[in-house]
C-alpha cells in the first residue's frame, strides 16, 4: 500500500488522531508557558514559587493519571475522547477565573490531567492499537496535530495578547475545545476495529507475550530506557515553560522568539514521518539509539548561541529529535510488550512522563532563583541527553536475543 492509498483508506481515524493531538495543545506546556510572565505578575509570584506550582500540579495529575490511564483499555475512544475534552474546555474556563495562587494548583492540574495526560494518552494508544504494519506512520501522521499546536497557537495567542487580556484568551481556547468534541464524535462514529475484533487480534511483545504493567516494570530494559523517557517531557517542558526567562537572558523579544517555533515544529514533523517510514522498515529497536543525539548538541547549541538565528538552528536540532520520540517511544511500548494491555502499560509510561514534565520546571525554576539562569543548565541538560543515548543502545543490544524470540 503506498503512503496516498493509506492515507486515503484510514482518512477517518488518523483525523481523529490529529484532532486529538492537536486539541491537547490547550494543557500543553508550551501553550501554558506563554501566559507565564502575566501570570507571575497577576499573583506575584518568582520563577521558583511559579515552577512550584506547576510541579505540584503536574505531579498530581500524573498520580491520577496512573489509573485512569488504564480507561483506554475498556472505554471506545470515541466516548473517552470526548469525556476529556469536555474537561479540558471546563479546565480552560477555571483558567479564565482562578481567583488566587493557591487555586492555580488544582487548575494547572485539570489543564495538564486532560490536556497533555488524557487527550494525548488517547491519541498515542489508538494509533498503536489500531495499526500494527503501518504503526509507525499513523503514529508519526497523528501526531502531526502535535506539531501543528506546537507552531501556531503560541504565535497567534501571544499576538492576540496585545489585544485582549490573557484571561480572555482562555475562554478562546475552552471554545476551540468544545468545538473539537462534535467533529470527533462525527469521526469515530464507525471504529477501525470492531471492539469484538481487537480483543482477538492483539499484537505479541518480546517473547511472544502479552506483557501486564507489573512485569515491565521487573523488565531490565524498561530501566535502560527510563532516562531517556524521561529527558524530552522533563527538558523541553522547561525549555518552552522558562521561555520569557530566556528571552531576557537573551535580549530577544518574546515575539520574535516564538515566531521561530514554526521551524521547530516543520522539522520536528519531517523527522516524525520520517522516523514512522523507518520504523515500518526497519523495526523499531535499530531507531530507538539515534533518537535523542540531536537534541544533545540542540541544547549545547541554544546554550551557546546569542542571536535568533543561532535559536533557530539549535530549535532545529531539538525537532530532530522530539520528532523522532514521539513516534518511537509509542512504538516501543507497543512492539517490545505488546497490545493487549497497551493502555495499562502506557498509562504509566504518560505518568512518568507527566512526571517528568512537572519535575522540569520546578527543579529550572528553583535554580533560577539560585542565579543559575537556563542558559547556564543548558550544557548539563546537553550531556544528560548524551549519556541518555548511550543507555538506550546498550539496552537494545541487551534485549536483541529476546527479540528473536517468535511469537
Amino acid at each position: 500500500m503506498t503512503f496516498l492509498n493509506f492515507l486515503a483508506a484510514n482518512a477517518r481515524w488518523l483525523a481523529a488522531g490529529f484532532l486529538l493531538a492537536l486539541t491537547s495543545s490547550f494543557g500543553q506546556t508550551y501553550f501554558i508557558s506563554i501566559f507565564a510572565g502575566s501570570i507571575r505578575s497577576d499573583f506575584d509570584l518568582s520563577h521558583g514559587a511559579w515552577g512550584g506550582i506547576y510541579l505540584l500540579g503536574t505531579s498530581a495529575s500524573a498520580v491520577v493519571m496512573v489509573w485512569a490511564g488504564g480507561l483506554v483499555d475498556h472505554l471506545r475512544i470515541r466516548v473517552l475522547g470526548a469525556t476529556v475534552l469536555g474537561l479540558l474546555a471546563l479546565s480552560c474556563v477555571a483558567m479564565a477565573f482562578v481567583p488566587n495562587a493557591t487555586a492555580l494548583v488544582f487548575v494547572i492540574f485539570a489543564l495538564r490531567f486532560t490536556g497533555q495526560g488524557m487527550t494525548a494518552h488517547a491519541t498515542t494508544v489508538s494509533m498503536a492499537r489500531w495499526f500494527v504494519a503501518t504503526r509507525g506512520r499513523a503514529l508519526a501522521i497523528a501526531s502531526l496535530g502535535f506539531k501543528s499546536g506546537e507552531a501556531l497557537l503560541p504565535f497567534i495567542f501571544v499576538s492576540l495578547m496585545a489585544y485582549f487580556a490573557w484571561q480572555k484568551l482562555w475562554l478562546l481556547a475552552a471554545f476551540l475545545v468544545l468545538l473539537a468534541i462534535p467533529l470527533l464524535v462525527t469521526l469515530l462514529r464507525y471504529e477501525r476495529t470492531p471492539q469484538s475484533l481487537a480483543k482477538e487480534n492483539q499484537a505479541v511483545g518480546m517473547g511472544g507475550h502479552h506483557w501486564r504493567r507489573k512485569q515491565v516494570l521487573g523488565n531490565p530494559l524498561f530501566w535502560f530506557m527510563l532516562p531517556a523517557l524521561l529527558g524530552p517531557p522533563c527538558f523541553m517542558t522547561s525549555f518552552f515553560f522558562q521561555q520569557v526567562h530566556i528571552v531576557e537572558i537573551k535580549g530577544f523579544t518574546h515575539l520574535g522568539f516564538v515566531a521561530l517555533f514554526p521551524i521547530f515544529t516543520l522539522i520536528s514533523a519531517f523527522s516524525m514521518v520520517l522516523t514512522g517510514v523507518l520504523i515500518d522498515r526497519f523495526s523499531t529497536p535499530r531507531i530507538l539509539p539515534f533518537c535523542l543525539a540531536p537534541m544533545a548538541l540542540g541544547f549545547a547549541l541554544a546554550a551557546s548561541g546569542s542571536t535568533l538565528t543561532g535559536m533557530a538552528v539549535a530549535l532545529g536540532f531539538l525537532g530532530l529529535s522530539q520528532g523522532a520520540s514521539t513516534v518511537a517511544f509509542p512504538a516501543f511500548w507497543a512492539e517490545f510488550y505488546g497490545t493487549k494491555h497497551l493502555g495499562s502499560i502506557k498509562a504509566m509510561a504518560a505518568a512518568i512522563m507527566v512526571a517528568a514534565s512537572a519535575i522540569g520546571p520546578g527543579l529550572t525554576g528553583a535554580l533560577i532563583d539560585m542565579n543559575i539562569d537556563f542558559g547556564q543548565q543548558m550544557y548539563g541538560i546537553a550531556l544528560y541527553f548524551a549519556l541518555a543515548c548511550i543507555l538506550v543502545a546498550a539496552g537494545m543490544r541487551w534485549v536483541k536475543p529476546f527479540l528473536a524470540v517468535p511469537a
